[in-house]
Protein backbone atom coordinates (compact mmCIF):
# COMPACT_ATOMS: atom_id res chain seq x y z
CA UNK A 1 0.00 0.00 0.00
CA UNK A 2 1.58 3.57 -0.86
CA UNK A 3 1.92 5.21 2.16
CA UNK A 4 1.33 8.67 0.74
CA UNK A 5 -1.15 9.62 -2.44
CA UNK A 6 -1.99 12.51 -3.85
CA UNK A 7 -4.94 12.56 -6.50
CA UNK A 8 -6.14 15.61 -8.45
CA UNK A 9 -4.42 17.55 -6.03
CA UNK A 10 -4.56 21.31 -6.81
CA UNK A 11 -3.64 24.79 -4.16
CA UNK A 12 -3.85 28.60 -5.18
CA UNK A 13 -3.63 31.25 -3.46
CA UNK A 14 -5.03 34.86 -4.22
CA UNK A 15 -6.57 33.46 -7.06
CA UNK A 16 -3.89 32.36 -8.69
CA UNK A 17 -3.28 28.61 -9.33
CA UNK A 18 0.10 27.24 -7.33
CA UNK A 19 -0.13 23.80 -8.37
CA UNK A 20 -2.54 21.31 -10.60
CA UNK A 21 -3.68 18.30 -11.03
CA UNK A 22 -0.86 16.37 -9.16
CA UNK A 23 -1.46 12.62 -9.03
CA UNK A 24 1.74 10.93 -6.87
CA UNK A 25 1.86 7.49 -5.08
CA UNK A 26 4.93 7.28 -3.01
CA UNK A 27 5.52 3.90 -1.46
CA UNK A 28 7.04 2.96 2.18
CA UNK A 29 11.20 3.37 2.40
CA UNK A 30 10.90 4.92 -1.35
CA UNK A 31 13.21 7.99 -1.74
CA UNK A 32 11.22 10.52 -3.80
CA UNK A 33 13.01 13.41 -5.26
CA UNK A 34 11.24 16.61 -6.38
CA UNK A 35 13.34 18.38 -8.83
CA UNK A 36 12.17 21.56 -11.12
CA UNK A 37 12.99 25.43 -11.65
CA UNK A 38 12.57 27.98 -8.85
CA UNK A 39 8.75 28.72 -8.25
CA UNK A 40 7.37 25.66 -9.90
CA UNK A 41 5.29 24.96 -6.84
CA UNK A 42 8.04 22.29 -4.95
CA UNK A 43 8.40 24.19 -1.32
CA UNK A 44 4.07 24.23 -1.87
CA UNK A 45 3.58 20.39 -2.81
CA UNK A 46 5.97 19.55 0.28
CA UNK A 47 3.64 21.79 2.74
CA UNK A 48 1.32 20.03 1.46
CA UNK A 49 2.38 16.25 1.75
CA UNK A 50 3.05 17.78 5.05
CA UNK A 51 0.02 18.79 6.03
CA UNK A 52 0.88 22.25 7.33
CA UNK A 53 -1.55 23.87 4.33
CA UNK A 54 -5.01 22.68 3.20
CA UNK A 55 -5.27 22.05 -0.72
CA UNK A 56 -8.11 24.02 -2.92
CA UNK A 57 -8.82 20.72 -4.71
CA UNK A 58 -8.61 16.82 -4.49
CA UNK A 59 -7.47 14.33 -2.18
CA UNK A 60 -4.29 13.69 0.28
CA UNK A 61 -4.50 10.34 1.38
CA UNK A 62 -2.01 8.86 3.80
CA UNK A 63 -1.85 5.29 4.37
CA UNK A 64 -5.00 4.47 2.94
CA UNK A 65 -6.71 7.14 4.70
CA UNK A 66 -8.31 10.42 3.20
CA UNK A 67 -6.91 12.88 5.29
CA UNK A 68 -7.50 15.98 3.07
CA UNK A 69 -10.06 18.12 5.33
CA UNK A 70 -10.00 16.04 8.98
CA UNK A 71 -8.52 17.78 11.42
CA UNK A 72 -8.01 15.01 13.96
CA UNK A 73 -6.58 12.60 11.29
CA UNK A 74 -4.53 15.42 9.86
CA UNK A 75 -2.89 15.63 13.23
CA UNK A 76 -2.69 12.02 13.42
CA UNK A 77 -0.88 11.70 10.27
CA UNK A 78 1.05 14.92 11.04
CA UNK A 79 2.76 12.75 13.97
CA UNK A 80 3.94 10.10 11.92
CA UNK A 81 6.01 12.28 9.20
CA UNK A 82 8.67 15.02 10.01
CA UNK A 83 9.41 18.10 8.17
CA UNK A 84 13.23 19.74 7.37
CA UNK A 85 12.78 23.36 6.03
CA UNK A 86 15.26 25.07 3.86
CA UNK A 87 15.98 27.50 6.37
CA UNK A 88 15.26 25.83 9.89
CA UNK A 89 15.00 27.57 12.76
CA UNK A 90 16.88 26.26 16.11
CA UNK A 91 15.42 27.57 19.82
CA UNK A 92 18.32 29.46 21.90
CA UNK A 93 19.50 26.39 23.56
CA UNK A 94 21.84 23.70 23.19
CA UNK A 95 22.23 21.42 20.45
CA UNK A 96 20.46 18.20 22.55
CA UNK A 97 17.79 20.21 23.78
CA UNK A 98 16.56 20.90 20.37
CA UNK A 99 17.10 17.34 19.10
CA UNK A 100 15.42 16.78 22.28
CA UNK A 101 12.31 19.08 21.69
CA UNK A 102 9.99 16.41 19.88
CA UNK A 103 10.58 13.46 22.49
CA UNK A 104 9.86 16.13 25.66
CA UNK A 105 6.47 17.05 23.73
CA UNK A 106 5.65 13.33 23.47
CA UNK A 107 6.72 12.67 27.42
CA UNK A 108 9.36 10.58 26.80
CA UNK A 109 11.14 9.02 29.69
CA UNK A 110 14.62 10.95 30.42
CA UNK A 111 16.64 7.92 30.09
CA UNK A 112 15.17 7.27 26.38
CA UNK A 113 15.88 10.75 25.05
CA UNK A 114 19.43 11.15 26.26
CA UNK A 115 19.71 7.16 24.37
CA UNK A 116 17.92 8.34 21.30
CA UNK A 117 18.88 12.39 21.21
CA UNK A 118 22.91 10.94 21.11
CA UNK A 119 22.22 7.99 18.66
CA UNK A 120 20.99 10.35 16.12
CA UNK A 121 23.77 13.15 16.95
CA UNK A 122 26.12 10.53 16.05
CA UNK A 123 24.41 9.64 12.90
CA UNK A 124 24.99 12.94 11.37
CA UNK A 125 28.04 13.71 12.96
CA UNK A 126 27.43 16.06 15.59
CA UNK A 127 27.63 14.50 19.18
CA UNK A 128 30.36 16.82 19.99
CA UNK A 129 28.29 19.72 20.00
CA UNK A 130 25.60 18.15 21.93
CA UNK A 131 26.30 20.95 25.02
CA UNK A 132 27.08 23.60 22.28
CA UNK A 133 24.10 26.57 21.88
CA UNK A 134 22.52 26.17 18.52
CA UNK A 135 22.18 29.96 18.11
CA UNK A 136 26.45 29.52 17.77
CA UNK A 137 26.40 26.84 14.76
CA UNK A 138 27.16 27.31 10.75
CA UNK A 139 24.59 26.85 8.15
CA UNK A 140 25.87 23.23 7.48
CA UNK A 141 25.94 22.23 11.13
CA UNK A 142 22.45 23.99 11.28
CA UNK A 143 20.96 22.13 9.12
CA UNK A 144 22.16 18.64 10.26
CA UNK A 145 20.92 19.33 13.70
CA UNK A 146 17.50 20.03 11.87
CA UNK A 147 17.66 16.89 10.23
CA UNK A 148 18.28 14.95 13.90
CA UNK A 149 15.57 16.53 15.51
CA UNK A 150 13.55 15.36 12.54
CA UNK A 151 14.62 11.78 13.01
CA UNK A 152 15.08 11.49 16.67
CA UNK A 153 10.59 10.67 16.92
CA UNK A 154 11.56 7.61 14.11
CA UNK A 155 8.97 9.37 11.80
CA UNK A 156 7.59 6.86 8.95
CA UNK A 157 7.74 9.83 6.53
CA UNK A 158 10.85 12.65 6.44
CA UNK A 159 9.95 15.31 4.09
CA UNK A 160 12.77 17.89 2.99
CA UNK A 161 13.00 20.99 1.43
CA UNK A 162 15.87 22.15 -0.51
CA UNK A 163 18.15 20.42 2.40
CA UNK A 164 21.70 21.57 1.01
CA UNK A 165 20.44 25.02 -0.52
CA UNK A 166 23.11 27.77 0.01
CA UNK A 167 25.54 25.47 1.68
CA UNK A 168 29.45 25.21 1.06
CA UNK A 169 30.32 21.97 -1.16
CA UNK A 170 31.51 20.61 2.11
CA UNK A 171 28.47 20.71 3.96
CA UNK A 172 26.55 19.56 1.33
CA UNK A 173 28.63 16.24 1.54
CA UNK A 174 28.12 15.35 4.77
CA UNK A 175 24.14 16.31 4.58
CA UNK A 176 24.09 13.83 1.74
CA UNK A 177 26.05 11.23 4.17
CA UNK A 178 23.72 11.12 6.42
CA UNK A 179 20.48 11.46 4.10
CA UNK A 180 22.70 8.29 2.69
CA UNK A 181 22.91 6.72 6.02
CA UNK A 182 18.96 7.49 6.71
CA UNK A 183 18.11 5.74 3.43
CA UNK A 184 20.56 2.68 3.69
CA UNK A 185 18.56 2.06 7.10
CA UNK A 186 15.69 1.51 5.14
CA UNK A 187 13.46 2.55 8.08
CA UNK A 188 11.85 6.01 6.76
CA UNK A 189 10.71 7.08 3.37
CA UNK A 190 11.82 10.08 2.24
CA UNK A 191 10.56 12.70 -0.15
CA UNK A 192 13.05 15.94 -0.37
CA UNK A 193 12.71 18.47 -2.91
CA UNK A 194 15.64 20.32 -4.62
CA UNK A 195 17.13 22.18 -7.46
CA UNK A 196 20.43 20.65 -7.40
CA UNK A 197 19.62 17.72 -10.18
CA UNK A 198 22.66 15.72 -9.96
CA UNK A 199 21.67 15.33 -5.64
CA UNK A 200 18.76 14.18 -7.22
CA UNK A 201 20.22 11.65 -9.34
CA UNK A 202 22.27 10.14 -6.66
CA UNK A 203 20.27 9.64 -4.42
CA UNK A 204 16.69 9.19 -5.42
CA UNK A 205 14.41 5.97 -6.25
CA UNK A 206 12.42 7.80 -8.39
CA UNK A 207 12.07 11.38 -9.44
CA UNK A 208 9.21 13.86 -10.06
CA UNK A 209 9.77 17.45 -12.84
CA UNK A 210 7.60 20.07 -11.88
CA UNK A 211 7.45 22.60 -14.12
CA UNK A 212 4.95 25.70 -13.67
CA UNK A 213 2.99 23.89 -10.79
CA UNK A 214 2.69 20.58 -12.92
CA UNK A 215 4.15 17.21 -12.17
CA UNK A 216 5.21 16.66 -15.86
CA UNK A 217 7.26 13.88 -15.84
CA UNK A 218 7.80 10.76 -12.84
CA UNK A 219 10.49 8.37 -13.59
CA UNK A 220 13.63 6.51 -12.33
CA UNK A 221 16.65 8.47 -12.35
CA UNK A 222 17.74 7.32 -16.04
CA UNK A 223 14.70 7.79 -17.76
CA UNK A 224 14.44 11.09 -16.89
CA UNK A 225 17.69 12.57 -17.56
CA UNK A 226 18.16 10.24 -20.43
CA UNK A 227 14.73 9.97 -21.71
CA UNK A 228 12.56 13.11 -21.16
CA UNK A 229 8.93 12.61 -22.17
CA UNK A 230 8.36 16.40 -22.89
CA UNK A 231 9.99 19.55 -23.96
CA UNK A 232 10.67 21.24 -21.18
CA UNK A 233 11.59 18.40 -19.36
CA UNK A 234 14.57 17.88 -21.89
CA UNK A 235 15.15 21.81 -21.15
CA UNK A 236 15.40 21.60 -17.40
CA UNK A 237 17.82 18.63 -17.24
CA UNK A 238 20.28 20.11 -19.67
CA UNK A 239 19.44 18.51 -23.19
CA UNK A 240 20.80 21.71 -24.65
CA UNK A 241 20.40 20.34 -28.50
CA UNK A 242 16.81 19.92 -29.32
CA UNK A 243 16.36 19.59 -32.89
CA UNK A 244 13.08 18.98 -35.24
CA UNK A 245 12.78 16.21 -37.47
CA UNK A 246 11.14 13.41 -38.83
CA UNK A 247 12.15 9.82 -39.15
CA UNK A 248 12.52 8.68 -42.68
CA UNK A 249 13.60 5.54 -42.02
CA UNK A 250 13.77 2.33 -39.82
CA UNK A 251 16.18 -0.80 -39.71
CA UNK A 252 14.76 -2.78 -36.80
CA UNK A 253 14.48 0.37 -33.69
CA UNK A 254 17.17 1.77 -35.40
CA UNK A 255 15.86 5.28 -37.59
CA UNK A 256 17.24 7.71 -39.96
CA UNK A 257 16.09 11.19 -39.03
CA UNK A 258 16.26 13.98 -41.48
CA UNK A 259 17.35 17.45 -39.55
CA UNK A 260 17.97 20.49 -41.13
CA UNK A 261 18.93 18.62 -44.52
CA UNK A 262 21.28 16.46 -42.45
CA UNK A 263 20.54 13.37 -41.06
CA UNK A 264 20.85 11.78 -37.64
CA UNK A 265 20.44 7.67 -36.40
CA UNK A 266 18.88 7.17 -33.54
CA UNK A 267 17.44 4.10 -31.56
CA UNK A 268 13.67 4.95 -31.49
CA UNK A 269 10.10 3.03 -32.00
CA UNK A 270 9.04 5.80 -33.91
CA UNK A 271 7.65 4.75 -37.03
CA UNK A 272 8.37 6.24 -40.41
CA UNK A 273 7.21 9.90 -41.51
CA UNK A 274 6.89 10.88 -37.40
CA UNK A 275 7.81 14.36 -36.65
CA UNK A 276 9.86 14.43 -33.60
CA UNK A 277 12.89 15.98 -31.55
CA UNK A 278 16.40 14.38 -31.41
CA UNK A 279 17.98 15.41 -27.97
CA UNK A 280 21.89 15.13 -27.66
CA UNK A 281 23.05 15.83 -24.61
CA UNK A 282 26.33 18.48 -24.77
CA UNK A 283 28.68 16.11 -23.09
CA UNK A 284 27.86 13.19 -25.30
CA UNK A 285 29.10 14.83 -28.07
CA UNK A 286 32.94 13.93 -29.17
CA UNK A 287 34.98 16.45 -30.29
CA UNK A 288 37.84 15.84 -33.46
CA UNK A 289 40.01 18.06 -35.56
CA UNK A 290 40.18 15.19 -38.42
CA UNK A 291 36.70 12.62 -39.41
CA UNK A 292 37.29 10.02 -36.26
CA UNK A 293 37.18 5.73 -37.07
CA UNK A 294 34.92 5.37 -34.41
CA UNK A 295 31.90 3.60 -33.47
CA UNK A 296 29.31 6.76 -33.86
CA UNK A 297 26.86 6.30 -36.17
CA UNK A 298 26.39 10.25 -36.38
CA UNK A 299 29.56 12.62 -37.55
CA UNK A 300 28.73 16.07 -38.49
CA UNK A 301 31.23 18.59 -39.82
CA UNK A 302 31.45 22.38 -38.63
CA UNK A 303 32.59 25.44 -37.65
CA UNK A 304 33.13 26.74 -34.49
CA UNK A 305 30.87 29.96 -33.91
CA UNK A 306 31.56 30.42 -30.09
CA UNK A 307 33.46 29.21 -27.56
CA UNK A 308 32.64 30.02 -23.36
CA UNK A 309 34.70 28.51 -20.23
CA UNK A 310 33.47 27.02 -17.46
CA UNK A 311 36.46 26.46 -15.85
CA UNK A 312 37.74 23.59 -16.05
CA UNK A 313 34.82 23.15 -19.09
CA UNK A 314 34.50 24.84 -22.07
CA UNK A 315 31.34 25.17 -23.75
CA UNK A 316 31.69 25.04 -27.40
CA UNK A 317 29.04 26.09 -30.06
CA UNK A 318 29.11 24.60 -33.65
CA UNK A 319 27.20 25.42 -36.88
CA UNK A 320 26.85 22.13 -38.65
CA UNK A 321 24.12 23.59 -40.81
CA UNK A 322 22.25 23.59 -37.76
CA UNK A 323 23.55 24.23 -34.15
CA UNK A 324 25.36 22.03 -31.93
CA UNK A 325 26.12 22.79 -28.13
CA UNK A 326 29.78 21.06 -27.40
CA UNK A 327 30.48 20.19 -23.56
CA UNK A 328 34.57 19.20 -23.31
CA UNK A 329 37.36 19.87 -20.74
CA UNK A 330 39.55 22.86 -21.22
CA UNK A 331 42.55 20.49 -21.40
CA UNK A 332 41.04 19.10 -24.37
CA UNK A 333 40.71 22.24 -25.76
CA UNK A 334 43.50 23.69 -25.76
CA UNK A 335 45.26 19.84 -26.60
CA UNK A 336 43.23 20.33 -30.58
CA UNK A 337 44.03 23.36 -30.76
CA UNK A 338 40.46 24.89 -30.94
CA UNK A 339 39.52 28.48 -31.64
CA UNK A 340 36.35 30.66 -33.04
CA UNK A 341 36.11 29.52 -37.06
CA UNK A 342 38.15 26.14 -36.59
CA UNK A 343 36.59 23.10 -38.52
CA UNK A 344 36.24 20.34 -36.09
CA UNK A 345 33.86 17.04 -36.25
CA UNK A 346 31.46 16.31 -33.64
CA UNK A 347 30.82 12.32 -32.83
CA UNK A 348 27.77 11.12 -31.48
CA UNK A 349 26.41 7.31 -30.92
CA UNK A 350 23.40 6.60 -31.90
CA UNK A 351 22.11 5.49 -28.58
CA UNK A 352 23.06 8.96 -26.90
CA UNK A 353 20.36 10.34 -28.91
CA UNK A 354 16.70 10.33 -27.42
CA UNK A 355 13.70 10.51 -29.90
CA UNK A 356 10.44 12.75 -28.81
CA UNK A 357 7.26 13.31 -30.60
CA UNK A 358 7.58 16.78 -31.99
CA UNK A 359 4.32 18.00 -30.74
CA UNK A 360 5.30 17.00 -26.84
CA UNK A 361 5.76 20.55 -25.48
Amino acid sequence: MPILQTMNLDQGFGGRNILSDINLSIEPNEVFVIIGPTGSGKTTLIRLLDMLDRPTGGQLVFFGTDVTFSRPLRLAARRRIAYVQQKPLVFTMSVFDNVACGLRWRQEKKEVITEKVESVLRLVGMLDYRERSAKTLSGGETQRVAVARALVTEPEVLLLDEPTANLDPISVTKIEEVLGHVIDAKRTTLVMATHDMSQGQRLADRIGVMVAGRLVQIGKPHEIFMSPETREVAEFVGMDNILPGIVTGKDGDLATISVHNSTIEAVTSYPDGEMVLSLIRPEDITLTVTPAASSARNTFKGNIVQMVSLKPLIRIEIDCGFPLLVLITQRSSDGMGLSIGKTVYCNVKASAVSIIKRWTY
